[in-house]
């Protein structure tokens, strides 16, 4: 058994990274390119996003293929560090 499947992880797969933050009108744009950076495609219709209730917050959602636990990492760490992404799941 690999590391990435102890981890309950069979690589490739799709999976879903979901971002927040404030609804500014580019948030949505931003969470896409720094998961562009790491992902070799991004299919429109893999992109969704979801206003909060009062409409100040914004999350988006991207389906990947995703290719190991250390491109996620990647992703995870960018979105983590960039300022206008509040909390990333």
């Amino acid at each position: 058994m690999t590391t990435e499947e102890a981890q309950g992880f069979a690589f490739p797969c799709e999976y879903q990274i979901k971002a927040m933050g404030l609804d500014d009108g580019l948030f949505h744009e931003v969470v896409i390119e720094i998961i562009r950076r790491h992902c070799d495609s991004v299919r429109e219709d893999s992109i969704s996003s979801r206003a909060s209730r009062t409409g100040k917050y914004v999350s988006v959602s991207v389906v990947i293929e995703a290719s190991s636990r250390e491109q996620l990492d990647a992703i995870y760490d960018d979105l983590t560090k960039h300022e206008k992404v509040l909390m990333r799941l």
